[in-house]
């Protein structure tokens, strides 16, 4: 499954999203995932297995229970492809940059 089929599924995208905080188990992904888009268990479990077969996420046993992690290689795809498009935002994002630490040292001259 291409990486963008992938993330073009919310669930999978908040999965993901949730993921990026550390290791979860599934019970707690489908918590947050069944609360949000009220979706049943074996719908998120699903989307898990979408994550794992396609690379993803990463799931390992510790006793009953399956922590799934991000596996961020996966995402390498979709980096390569947004490569052209940066020099759309970096520029702003360094000029962003310069006012806020531009701002941090107006504050401590103030101070």
């Amino acid at each position: 499954m291409h990486a963008f089929d992938v993330l073009g599924d919310p669930v999978r995208r908040r999965l993901l999203e949730l993921l990026t905080e550390g290791e979860f188990s599934s019970g707690e992904l489908t918590a947050v995932v069944r609360e949000e888009f009220g979706i049943s268990q074996p719908a998120v479990s699903q989307h898990l297995r979408v994550l794992r077969e396609s690379g993803f996420a990463t799931v390992r046993a510790e006793g009953t229970r399956r922590l799934y992690s991000v596996h961020a290689e996966a995402l390498r795809p979709v980096d390569d492809w947004l490569d052209p498009f940066r020099r759309f935002w970096e520029p702003r994002s360094a000029a962003l940059e310069t006012e806020i630490a531009r701002g941090k040292r107006q504050r401590r001259i103030q101070e």
